[in-house]
């Protein structure tokens, strides 16, 4: 007892103060610490700790809209909208995205191409973003998804729209397809608004009237647990469907010009002559535009690309062919207007046209024998129109081309439209520093030579002569509604002026027709009908300047190298309700090739109204 009580007597309290001082330093800079600590979590990583808490427990998810429908005439839906399934892959929540990648293969039985993803995006994008991995996965595989969502931490489904077309190949070049904004349109101030990923028109009229097609993109604001399910919707602002567009198109119709067709190449339009409405527009070879809708595979579109007959373009607008015979009756209208000749000037046709050391030969072997202008127009003959073209010079030539619309675009409301080509002796000077020179005239006064005009131009111009003198802006739009039939936009017809021709000779012009068809002799017998009510013109254009010994060549040249043959209408003579155009790549003569085409189509025309009247 009194050895402790000699232990405390002789304890130093300063050393007690000293060690209780240490502790008490110790205890303080604990707190420092852990008050630094909490002032750098709260305040200076408090904001992003903040959203990463919020993010683990609500999502936002873009809702797309859906795009408007596109109809025909008659309000048949020619363009629709259904759902496909996305997966997307949420980076922070997934944690090992290689394990995650691995387990959604194998269930999914996915081989390598089946899942697109680049570490880049996960990297380089923001952790609680979905990165979307694989599209439209089809709803046998949705059902595998959700079932193993448990063991899938972070994959997420999407239900987006994608576009149905319902007719296919039948009515692409008019409809287009769409497909995601690229990294170039996105730079455009014609796309300012659009974000990445956006679904944008790419050609036709998706493309020209995406503004109306496209809607308004809405959120959803959601709650989930911790391994993504949803427990609560927060907010949620709808999206905006597009506006639906009514076309002048008749999909009937347009059926059956496809048909008529069959498989060969070229295009086939039919206007109103009396609107400048277009009811069918066909190309041939087409393609499928459901094959763009989730991104085509590059041996589709390897296919497409390389195809030589050409199934992107739309040759009805962007094609550029000789005009061939069917020219005759612009170099008949100046001629005409300018008093060069009257409907009963004749000039003989010995099968032969001398121009120096050159001859020109007339299609018709051994010739016409004496023909006037009616005659020279149903019997197309080219020795006379020779003498027309000699008589008024390209420059008077190119004149009344422009007056009947050739050499510049008609406005119609499809992108890629082409110009055509009205040579002058300026243009040729400027674009091969060459004269030009008497021959060229020549050839030009029968549809040959330098120029080059689109199929819908050469229907316009013959729908002027049919209304009497009327060019009119084609028009492929009917209307632009909301999706509960309220107008937005309207498309009247857009008289855009009058070619530079008489009544008087507009009619001279509108008879030849009528004997071309109808009469003996007529290049267009292929379309008589006994109503005897067809007007129209063939046309023969060449690819290749050729020998002319006035045998058929068909079955010696290759097929590239052929003619284009040709054929326009309009029926009835009287009172004009449509005007057809076909165009039969390669196909040699168009009174053998395209006007039986042309017959088809009228005929359809004509079936198809008596049976609208029975109803």
């Amino acid at each position: 007892m009194f050895g402790n009580q000699d232990r405390l007597t002789n304890y130093d309290p300063w050393k007690f103060r000293k060690k209780i001082r240490v502790v008490i330093w110790l205890v303080f800079l604990a707190f420092f610490i852990l008050t630094a600590r909490l002032w750098y979590l709260q305040v200076v990583k408090g904001d992003n700790l903040r959203q990463r808490s919020e993010n683990n427990r609500i999502r936002i998810q873009e809702i797309k809209p859906l795009r408007g429908l596109i109809m025909d005439t008659h309000g048949d839906i020619l363009v629709d909208n259904q759902s496909s399934f996305d997966i997307s892959i949420i980076p922070e929540a997934a944690k090992n995205i290689e394990d995650v990648m691995s387990k959604l293969a194998g269930l999914c039985d996915w081989g390598p191409d089946a899942i697109f993803y680049d570490n880049a995006s996960f990297k380089s994008g923001k952790p609680f973003v979905p990165v979307r991995i694989s599209r439209n996965i089809g709803r046998d595989k949705l059902a595998t998804v959700e079932t193993n969502s448990m063991d899938l931490p972070g994959v997420v489904v999407d239900v987006v729209p994608v576009r149905e077309y319902i007719y296919g190949e039948m009515m692409a070049h008019i409809l287009g397809y769409v497909g995601e904004i690229s990294a170039s349109e996105l730079n455009r101030d014609a796309y300012s608004g659009y974000r990445l990923d956006d679904i944008v028109g790419k050609y036709g009229i998706e493309k020209y009237l995406d503004e109306y097609l496209k809607g308004e993109r809405g959120g959803e604001q959601t709650e989930v647990d911790a391994v993504g399910r949803r427990l609560n919707v927060l907010g949620k602002i709808k999206s905006v469907p597009g506006h639906n567009v009514i076309l002048n198109i008749d999909a009937d119709l347009q059926k059956i010009c496809w048909d008529a067709f069959q498989e060969k190449a070229g295009t086939a339009i039919v206007m109103d002559p009396r609107t400048g409405c277009v009811m069918a527009m066909v190309n041939r070879p087409s393609f499928d535009p459901n094959l763009f809708n989730r991104g085509i595979s590059g041996e589709n579109w390897k296919k497409l690309t390389t195809n030589p007959l050409c199934p992107l373009q739309n040759k009805a607008v962007s094609g550029q062919y000789p005009p061939g015979s069917t020219y005759k009756l612009v170099v008949a209208a100046a001629a005409l207007e300018e008093g060069l000749v009257t409907e009963d000037t004749q000039i003989f046709c010995d099968g032969t046209y001398r121009m120096g050391d050159r001859t020109f030969r007339c299609w018709k072997k051994g010739g016409h024998g004496t023909v006037d202008l009616h005659r020279a127009i149903v019997e197309s003959c080219d020795v006379y129109f020779y003498h027309l073209g000699e008589m008024l010079g390209v420059d008077k030539l190119a004149e009344y081309a422009a007056g009947f619309g050739f050499g510049y675009t008609t406005g119609v409301a499809l992108p890629g439209e082409k110009k055509g080509l009205v040579p002058t002796k300026e243009w040729k000077l400027k674009k091969y520093g060459e004269p030009w020179q008497r021959g060229e005239t020549t050839s030009l006064s029968i549809g040959q030579g330098f120029s080059l005009v689109t199929p819908l131009q050469l229907l316009r111009a013959y729908c002027s002569i049919a209304n009497g003198g009327i060019l009119y802006r084609p028009r492929l739009i009917k209307g632009i509604e909301t999706v509960d039939r309220q107008t937005v936009r309207g498309f009247p017809p857009e008289k855009e002026r009058s070619i530079p021709v008489s009544g008087k000779n507009v009619d001279i012009l509108k008879h030849g027709l009528w004997g071309a068809v109808n009469e003996p002799h007529g290049t267009g017998w292929a379309l008589k009908r006994k109503e005897m009510d067809v007007c129209g013109k063939t046309g023969t254009a060449q690819v290749i300047s050729m020998p002319e010994d006035g045998e058929d060549q068909k079955g010696d040249v290759p097929y590239r190298f052929r003619d284009h043959a040709l054929f326009v209408c309009f029926v009835p003579y009287k009172d004009p309700e449509i005007a057809v155009l076909v165009i039969v790549e390669h196909g040699g003569h168009g009174g053998s090739v395209s006007a039986p085409i042309a017959r088809r189509i009228v005929d359809g025309y004509f079936n198809l109204e008596r049976k609208e009247q029975k109803m």
